[in-house]
């Protein structure tokens, strides 16, 4: 029987940080008032395209599996705000860094869209249809931002992770799965107007930013996230003491914790960074899980829970039992470029945008 083992990460965020002391000068908020709702204490900005950061992700991924991106039989890329429609992100991504004999596509589940694209990768290492996949969450929220709107400049941020997943005869990888979604329920959190939904002409400010209803979006987060968390639990044959660690998508530490609390465990079995960098939607899981192995939260043969809820609206868990190697094989010097710029002036095309009414 063929598995899927995680055999390299990596991440990637952006040098340029926004505070909750800079929102403090663009919205009638406070450091104590996000932090108490948010547990969010800065997060990145981009200051070039998605794709950039998911090349440099990817090459810390490949490095940690000792890999060359010519052996890559496919490339999925995570994201819910591509560089393009047409072509999908992946291609840029494929070029970017020549990875010559793969096939390569964008995947769509909003901040689910990381965990949706691991367990789709398996399946697809499971039907012998590819040997050595790419996985990639990456995000540019920064672009479909309103950093005026209070509800939502506080919340999101820029960033990439990925995986590499390589088939093997041992018995790991992912044991269980569950993707789901409501799509009665999509304007709990969407973009109003986007795609082909959108009309020709310029952007209108008023539809073209995230919108969020948070008290339904933070209670069906809650619940989904636990109940799919223990399903893949149970599916896989473990018993909820037996998770090492759980992995969970990081939108709110108050989603985390109360997540963590109907799973019954305890703070120190749940990666949180949430602090560090916002809600980066399908980037979030496969950066955690990055800085999980580089700060020893994950040894050979623990037991993890992948856990994530999005607009859609989606949910998606995994059980997924680690190998035997927890570090990397080899390193990466890739690095975003730095910029003498500040955050505002990093900020300025959206500032811009939404205050004087379009592009």
């Amino acid at each position: 029987m063929r598995y899927a083992e995680i055999t390299g990460w990596g991440k990637a965020l952006p040098p340029t940080v926004l505070t909750n002391a800079d929102l403090e000068q663009l919205v009638d908020t406070s450091d104590d008032w996000i932090t108490a709702r948010t547990g969010i204490k800065e997060r990145r900005i981009a200051n070039g395209e998605a794709t950039e950061m998911a090349e440099v992700a990817s090459r810390h991924a490949l490095a940690a599996a000792g890999l060359q991106s010519e052996q890559l039989d496919l490339i999925l890329l995570a994201t819910c705000s591509p560089e393009s429609l047409v072509p999908a992100s992946a291609s840029y991504l494929q070029a970017r860094l020549e990875a010559v004999n793969a096939g390569a596509m964008d995947l769509n589940a909003n901040c689910s869209g990381f965990v949706y694209s691991y367990v789709t990768a398996t399946a697809l290492i499971a039907a012998g249809v590819a040997d050595r996949i790419l996985v990639v969450g990456v995000e540019k929220l920064s672009f479909i931002t309103n950093y005026l709107d209070r509800n939502t400049a506080i919340l999101f941020g820029d960033g990439a992770g990925a995986v590499i997943i390589e088939a093997t005869e041992e018995p790991v990888g992912l044991m269980a799965s569950e993707l789901g979604v409501d799509g009665t329920t999509t304007e709990l959190l969407c973009t109003p107007v986007d795609g082909t939904r959108g009309v020709p002409g310029p952007r209108d400010p008023a539809t073209s930013s995230i919108t969020l209803q948070g008290q339904e979006v933070f209670r069906r987060a809650v619940r989904m996230m636990s109940e799919s968390g223990a399903a893949v639990v149970r599916d896989a044959g473990w018993d909820l003491d037996d998770v090492d660690l759980l992995v969970p998508h990081q939108a709110n530490q108050r989603i985390i914790d109360a997540a963590a609390r109907r799973l019954g465990l305890d703070s120190s079995k749940v990666f949180t960074n949430i602090h560090a960098y916002g809600n980066t939607s399908s980037a979030t899981v496969p950066i955690a899980l990055t800085e999980a192995l580089e700060q020893g939260r994950v040894a050979p043969g623990d037991k993890l829970v992948f856990a994530a809820f999005g607009g859609g609206l989606t949910w998606a868990a995994a059980a997924v039992q680690w190998g035997a190697r927890v570090e990397p094989i080899s390193t990466s010097d890739a690095a975003l470029p730095k910029t003498d710029k500040s955050v505002m002036e990093v900020l300025k095309p959206n500032l811009d945008f939404f205050q004087k009414g379009g592009r």
